[in-house]
């Protein structure tokens, strides 16, 4: 290779990290337009010697992998990556892949990503040895200079220009944002106008159920290709229960996340406060602060977490205000799973029951039951049976059997949305019929989305989620007060309550002496 195809190939390999996008956008769009920087950037590996290039190497290297890490957090969770909080959505990650496609399937992926990795290293290092070996002539290097000036200054004058300064810099901001953030979180966290509040919670004179349904969005009500399926379940539905003489109201909560972290949101509408991240979490967790649960026990409720996702220790759950957890190998289940998926949600409902409603009497039950049917892979999906056929669990094994792996259906993206709508289907359904099943003894229902599935998946709806009451009338009816409409389907462009205001509103709305908004 001559030292001009050298030295073009490896301006080459830094074009490819310095154009490569932190949003999705189309790749030939990205790739071809020549990137300002880069001018600049040979100027100072041609000047900088050894620990020059070593710098500018280490430098490009992060900002690849920073950009990496924003294009997989864009396409999971709607946002970008943010080194402070989401390091540990990595081994998150890991499991469910793990869980999803085997620990064979993860090994090979981790190992393709290990030697690309290596390889895009090396091929950094090696363009950047290229040009800081250039020792092209005085004119040369002065003509890099004077193109890199120009370059920065057209892309400087372009408007809305994006390059990789700006994106460095704000990628800084965020740092410094989340940090002022943590700092805000843990202030607001320790002053809470409920903490000496009295009465709360008297009005309720039944159990309490705070079901969340896995990755259901707006979605369900905004984009036709789900809202079709959706739309006609909940409306079968409403008729049912409305037959029974259950009273509904429906609205939309804003979510503090969009794809994944299911406990973000829980944490947000226990708390209420705005948990956007980890970090945010824990600092709410150590703060003490008084959560819905917590005050629900100091009204008399027993209260409970139902969470048949959690395999794992789960040592936080001790600081939530439950006095009981049950966790997956707590509620029973001697069926097979569905890939990452525990156990079927209609198992999850009757196990809940048995175990902590064998009679809606008191002391009344306040508890957080999370529901997981619906949380990716989405298939294969249950039917519902009958729910005296329920059992041990066992009579899912022919339909955790059924149908494509996930490693098939995956291969296609019309396959996976076709399967999440499938999902959320059988989980509407599921819930909606435990309501029916229980219409002559309600228990207070609130059942709510903890977050829209991801972008590509949804195809719409943003951060939020909807949320239904169902009950008896009297203690339904109060939610009018917080701006949910009639019945299981809000109407077009209801505007959403911010997840947060959840805990205030249901300690206030049902009685007590804390403060008013």
């Amino acid at each position: 290779m001559t030292n001009l195809a050298r030295l073009l190939a490896s301006a080459g390999v830094i074009h490819l990290v310095l154009a490569l996008p932190a949003a999705p956008m189309p790749v030939a769009e990205a790739l071809l337009r020549i990137a300002p920087e880069l001018p600049l950037v040979l100027l100072a590996l041609s000047c900088g010697g050894r620990v020059g290039r070593v710098a500018i190497v280490a430098a490009l290297w992060v900002l690849a992998i920073q950009k990496i890490a924003d294009l997989a957090m864009m396409a999971a969770f709607g946002r970008v990556f943010n080194v402070m909080v989401d390091l540990p959505l990595v081994t998150a990650g890991l499991r469910l892949v793990a869980g999803s496609v085997g620990i064979g399937g993860l090994a090979l992926g981790l190992a393709v990503t290990a030697i690309a990795a290596g390889a895009g290293a090396w091929l950094l290092w090696w363009a950047g040895g290229v040009w800081s070996r250039w020792r092209g002539r005085t004119g040369g290097r002065m003509g890099l200079a004077a193109l890199a000036a120009l370059s920065l200054a057209a892309a400087g004058l372009e408007q809305g220009w994006a390059g990789n300064g700006p994106y460095v810099l704000a990628r800084i901001e965020l740092v410094r944002k989340t940090a002022r953030d943590l700092r805000q979180t843990r202030l607001l966290a320790a002053q809470d106008g409920f903490a000496q509040a009295t009465g709360l919670l008297v009005d309720i004179d039944r159990d309490v159920l705070v079901i969340f349904v896995e990755s259901y969005g707006r979605a369900s009500f905004d984009v036709p290709f789900h809202a079709g399926m959706h739309g006609n379940t909940l409306r079968a539905a409403e008729r049912a229960l409305a037959g029974a003489g259950l009273a509904m109201r429906s609205g939309f909560l804003t979510a503090p996340t969009q794809g994944g972290q299911s406990w973000l949101s829980h944490a947000t509408f226990a708390n209420g406060l705005w948990i956007a991240d980890g970090a945010r979490h824990g600092a709410v967790l150590a703060s003490g602060r008084q959560g819905l649960f917590h005050h629900a026990r100091r009204a008399g409720f027993r209260t409970a977490a139902v969470m048949p996702a959690i395999t794992l220790p789960w040592p936080e759950g001790e600081k939530m205000g439950f006095d009981r957890i049950l966790a997956a190998a707590d509620l029973g289940y001697r069926g097979l799973p569905f890939n990452w998926v525990t156990m079927p949600d209609q198992f999850t409902l009757a196990a809940a029951d048995r175990l902590l409603r064998p009679s809606n009497a008191p002391p009344y039950l306040f508890a957080q039951v999370a529901l997981v049917s619906s949380h990716a892979p989405w298939v294969p999906v249950p039917r519902l049976l009958p729910w005296d056929r329920v059992g041990d669990g066992s009579v899912f094994d022919p339909m955790a059997l059924s149908g494509d792996p996930p490693e098939v259906v995956w291969r296609d993206r019309d396959r996976v949305r076709r399967a999440y709508r499938e999902a959320i289907g059988y989980s509407l359904e599921t819930v909606m019929d435990y309501a029916r099943l229980h219409a002559a003894d309600p228990p207070l229902m609130i059942v709510l989305g903890d977050h829209g599935a991801a972008p590509w998946v949804a195809m719409g709806g943003g951060a939020d989620v909807p949320i239904h009451l169902i009950g008896p009338a009297p203690l339904v009816e109060r939610a009018a007060g917080w701006g949910l409409a009639p019945g299981l389907i809000p109407p077009p462009g209801q505007q959403a309550i911010p997840m947060d205001r959840m805990r205030d509103l249901i300690l206030r709305g049902f009685g007590g002496h804390g403060p008013r908004p």
